[in-house]
Parts: C-alpha cells; structure tokens; sequence
C-alpha cells in the first residue's frame, strides 16, 4: 500500500518551524506538481534553497526531512507534470509524501475564507488548522471515508472498466470503488456502490485494511465481500 514507506517514517505532527537547507518543497498548480527528471528519468522535487518562496508551510516530516507546500512559482530546470507522476516517484517514501502533499495543498487552497462569516482564515501555529479571527471557526484538514471493494466468486476477483476522462488519461482496468455518503455505514457503502457500478447484489461483506489516499482527499476502506 501506499503508505508502506518502511524502513521510513511518516510523522505528521504538526510544526511552527522555518525550512532548512535540503529540505523537499512540494509545489503545486492545480492538478500538475513542479518536478525535474534527470538524464535517467529519474524524478525529484525542489529542495528549499531552490525556492523563490520564502513563505513556505510546514506539512510533515519522513523520517528527519521536514517537507514543505510553497506557492506556485517558476524555477529553472524544473517543469510542471500531472500529479499522475507522483505514483512514479521513487523511494516510495517521496511517492507517498507527495500525495499527502497534494492532499494538504487542496485543503489550503480550498478555504481561505471563513464559511460562517467570510473572513479571511489563519493558519494555527500549535495545530494543523485553519482559524477564523472574527468568530472563532476552526477548519481542518478535509478527509473523505471511501470504500474499495474486492468481489470474489471463487478464485475469481471483479474488475471494472473505465474510460478515458480528465482524471484517467486512458482506458484500464480497477475494483469497485466510491465515497460514503450522509448517514451510511461503509459497509452499506460497500452495497450500493456494487449495485450502482455493476447491478450486483453482494454478501458476507468483510473487512481488510485502510489506506490513505491524497490523490482524492480521501481514506480508502479496503472490503472483499
């Protein structure tokens, strides 16, 4: 999974710290990340002393690296790629790292401003949080519970097919898959996308494992029925 990262260490205690030399700064522009790729292909992301913006924020750390979000911007060497690139990141450490990136940078660009009275929202210094200073609403990090559904039949596991669209440039190949909605349990989650997706009904509904997924602002909950 995704977030299997050993023998490095995810840590996403939040920090009112200053970056450092070395540190990795991930940088985004809608849905494309500034990345370089070298004459072998292989793909980075700029380290702070890079970076035109000095008011960068803090996200988290991979073992004793402190990652950081800036603002768009143009650094030389370095291009913007759909964030579908992320997934080729090697280690897998910086794959992940960049997900989770993407997923923080949608939440800070997304709510600027208060929902309640419409001011201006700051960032908390001792949390991870987003504050109103007129009427005292606190924002936090947006996480979507969504299911990922194996249906077996035997030795057999269903695939579904999806076409070319913005998000999936071609045609391929996933599981059953969708967002819980108001008032559902993910395990009725679990029924109606079946339903919905290939108009089967399923049973023995049974859980495996999570993952976390910033691709879609979400956490994926891993079922076989």
């Amino acid at each position: 999974m995704i977030q299997d990262i050993l023998p490095s260490h995810f840590d996403n205690t939040y920090e009112d710290r200053v970056p450092r030399e070395g540190d990795p700064v991930f940088i985004f522009s809608g849905r494309k990340i500034l990345i370089r790729k070298d004459d072998s292909g292989e793909i980075s992301v700029p380290e702070a002393g890079e970076c035109p913006d000095r008011d960068m924020t803090f996200l988290f750390r991979i073992d004793d690296r402190a990652c950081y979000l800036a603002g768009k911007c143009e650094i030389e060497g370095f291009e913007y790629e759909d964030v579908i690139v992320l997934r080729k990141l090697r280690p897998k450490s910086l794959c992940f790292a960049g997900a989770t990136a993407l997923h923080l940078y949608e939440w800070y660009r997304d709510n600027q401003f208060c929902g309640r009275c419409g001011e201006e929202l700051i960032k908390g210094r001792e949390e991870r949080v987003l504050k109103c200073p007129s009427c005292g609403n606190a924002v936090y990090p947006k996480i979507a519970p969504a299911v990922i559904v194996g249906v077996c039949d035997g030795d057999r596991i269903l695939m579904t097919r999806y076409v070319p669209s913005t998000e999936h440039r071609g045609a391929g190949n996933a599981l059953v898959a969708g967002f819980c909605e108001i008032g559902e349990t993910a395990e009725e989650t679990v029924r109606r996308e079946v339903m919905e997706e290939v108009g089967l009904h399923v049973k023995n509904v049974r859980y495996f494992s999570s993952q976390p997924w910033g691709f879609a602002s979400n956490l994926l909950l891993g079922y076989f029925c």
